[in-house]
């Protein structure tokens, strides 16, 4: 392996963070990752905090875990990106020190969202920018100004949570079009900040970092971040992204017209298009995809990893233990017992994330209904395992249903990854639901493996995306969808969304608490 190169990843997810080595053939080489729970401010309402300095910590020690677990010597290290969930911000004072950061879901800015409704900008700025108010930047720094006024004051720079990555690594405050698109201050077409929206929200100015596109080095990694990671100093860094970008990349949907859904925390069903798509209704939303010149627009399934994984370590402590000593994957035990039971989960229920829809973001109380009381055996466990994974693929299958309204094409086939896509039951499901192939790649890790597709090419070895997409991206299984179930699977999902629908009015009416409730709604 001495005379091997290699490439590593970062990624910050909403629930864990993680460090992949991939070899120069696109084979994952290492992985080594930690699960993080959001922090919350008690007097905050809706609040949820990136703690940057403890994160910075875990990263570094994946890093650290991920080179010694794969035998890397440093040195070999080609070069070195970073991905993230999107909508978190990173603010720094004028010696960038980081003074507040916030993740994707802080929903803290109620009031600021109402004030800015008020403007009546709000259209104007999904127009421009392809998002809501409800969890992009600009209400954030209402927030800031009336609540921090201090904080404000000394704000000198910004940057989203994979640029602040790269800022780690190598000190440079930068951003790239996929990541800084959905902080909805950018303007969509320029693939830059918009000046207009800078001034319609009456943001600071004179903040904002110059914008690179994917696959730019732009540093070297530090001696600081050396010693702290194990990195070599003067490892070259290169510009990544947002984490949905960069897994349809990894997944080899670069293409106008190609779709795919990403199953990690959060679930998008997406498509690429060659002009931003912008809803008249403001449901999806739409961002700068990698490639110039091409936009992706995405339905939100809310949190949807990690109703699993709350499902996993609340009810299947047996199946958790097992796997621990037998050394496998406790979603895949669960996937054994869900897989007994016939599609429509014998009547059972799962309501948790609803369809996505940016001016009206909320999600039901978390439940399962319709148990038969008088048969525990076929109204138990296994069924909500199932109805947990057919309310996910509903979820999905809403969003597509609204991105083939707004597109006007129906995809002949998806492309399902990351963690969701690793079992043998969830991309079946999904498939009987769409009624459509679903392809899943060899790598379910896309948003690492289109990272390192950025380096690849930043690197020099790729010439484009295009022959790193070619040499990379390889099909692990077709799952063709049986179309009767497909049928059944249709009442099962009408049935769901009027469950929902009903159900949502006890948790607007404040008789049930709901999972989630974007600022402004």
């Amino acid at each position: 392996m001495a005379d091997k190169f290699y490439i590593l990843t970062i990624d910050v997810g909403s629930g864990s963070g993680k460090a992949v080595v991939f070899d120069c053939d696109g084979h994952e080489v290492s992985f080594a990752q930690k699960e993080w729970s959001p922090k919350v401010l008690r007097q905050h309402p809706g609040s949820q905090v990136f703690d940057t300095q403890e994160t910075w910590g875990i990263l570094s020690a994946c890093i650290r875990e991920a080179l010694e677990e794969g035998g890397i010597n440093p040195s070999r290290i080609l070069g070195v990106s970073s991905s993230s969930m999107r909508e978190g911000m990173v603010l720094y004072d004028h010696e960038r020190r980081e003074i507040w950061a916030c993740p994707n879901i802080d929903a803290r800015a109620r009031e600021e969202v109402v004030e800015m409704l008020a403007m009546g900008i709000a259209e104007k700025v999904y127009q421009i920018g392809g998002d809501w108010l409800n969890i992009i930047s600009p209400p954030r720094f209402a927030w800031i100004q009336k609540h921090e006024p201090e904080t404000f004051k000394h704000i000198s720079c910004m940057s989203m949570i994979s640029d602040w990555v790269l800022f780690r690594l190598c000190g440079n405050i930068v951003t790239d079009p996929t990541a800084g698109s959905s902080s909805g201050i950018f303007d969509l077409r320029a693939r830059n900040w918009s000046e207009t929206i800078i001034e319609m929200c009456r943001l600071p100015k004179d903040i904002y970092p110059p914008v690179y596109e994917p696959a730019t080095e732009i540093g070297r990694v530090s001696e600081e971040a050396a010693q702290a990671t194990g990195l070599r100093q003067g490892t070259p860094v290169i510009t990544g992204g947002a984490d949905t970008q960069l897994a349809l990349l990894g997944t080899g949907n670069y293409k106008a017209g190609d779709w795919a859904l990403v199953g990690g925390t959060f679930w998008q069903t997406a498509v690429i298009s060659d002009s931003p798509l912008i809803d008249p209704s403001f449901r999806p939303r739409t961002l700068c995809h990698v490639l110039p010149n091409q936009w992706m627009t995405e339905g939100i399934g809310f949190l949807i990893g990690q109703q699993a994984r709350w499902f996993r370590d609340g009810f299947c402590q047996e199946e958790v233990q097992f796997a621990k000593e037998h050394a496998v994957d406790p979603y895949l035990l669960m996937e054994e017992i869900a897989a007994k039971v016939p599609p429509g989960s014998n009547g059972v229920i799962g309501l948790f994330s609803d369809i996505h829809n940016s001016k009206s973001w909320k999600h039901p109380s978390p439940s399962f209904l319709n148990f038969n009381i008088y048969s525990p055996r076929t109204s138990g466990k296994a069924e909500c395992i199932r109805a947990l994974w057919e309310s996910a693929a509903y979820v999905a299958y809403g969003n597509l249903l609204v991105l083939k309204e707004i597109s006007g094409a129906m995809p002949k086939q998806v492309t399902f990854c990351g963690g969701a896509a690793k079992g043998f039951l969830w991309p079946q499901i999904v498939a009987d639901v769409f009624g459509i192939p679903i392809r899943v790649p060899i790598v379910k890790e896309a948003t690492s493996l289109g990272c390192a597709m950025c380096v690849g090419v930043g690197a020099g070895l790729f010439k484009n995306y295009g022959q790193a997409v070619a040499r990379w991206v390889h099909t692990e299984k077709i799952f063709e969808p049986d179309m009767e179930i497909h049928r059944d699977y249709l009442e099962h999902f009408a049935r769901w969304r009027k469950v929902i629908a009903n159900f949502m009015d006890l948790a607007n009416d404040g008789f049930l608490t709901p999972m989630w409730r974007a600022p402004g709604t």
